[in-house]
């Protein structure tokens, strides 16, 4: 019975496992590993992470992003000020070459600034985010919030 069980568990974690792998895609541009961090009970800003991938000839821009969780949604880049202070600074749009690369928004690194939000994100959670690209237009796709952890073991440091 408990060998059962066990198979039973791992197979859900694997069904699970799965779904969160699923690509979401519009034209070329193809969008995976979405996910924000959850925040506290009183939260202010968050930031979303993905990686993009441009699977066509011509290159695309992320030029816009929006969601119901936030007043304010924008693309946000680390720099590197004088004397290594480091800091963020709003862009209006991160390109996605096409062939083989990858832009991947981390932490430290590009990401979605989700500004003044409405309420808190729960790790185990959704919420929907439509991003628009300059030539394939607007795709809805769902953010899952991870725990605060994941930052860490995501993140670019010192920022690029």
């Amino acid at each position: 019975m408990k060998t059962l069980a066990a198979i039973a568990v791992a197979s859900l974690l694997v069904s699970a496992s799965v779904a969160w792998a699923q690509n979401d895609r519009i034209g070329s541009i193809e969008v995976t590993n979405v996910w924000a961090p959850a925040t506290g009970s009183s939260p202010t800003n968050s930031a979303v992470y993905m990686s993009l991938a441009d699977r066509g000839a011509k290159s695309d821009e992320l030029v816009d992003a929006s969601s119901p969780v936030a007043q304010k949604v924008e693309l946000h880049v680390f720099n590197v000020g004088k004397g290594d202070v480091y800091g963020m600074r709003r862009v209006s749009g991160i390109e996605i070459t096409p062939g083989s690369a990858v832009t991947v928004l981390r932490p430290g690194g590009a990401h979605i600034m989700l500004e003044s939000l409405k309420r808190p994100l729960r790790a185990g959670t959704t919420f929907p985010l439509t991003l628009t690209f300059q030539r394939a237009g607007q795709l809805q796709i769902e953010v899952r919030v991870e725990s605060p952890q994941a930052i860490v073991a995501n993140a670019t440091w010192p920022p690029r």
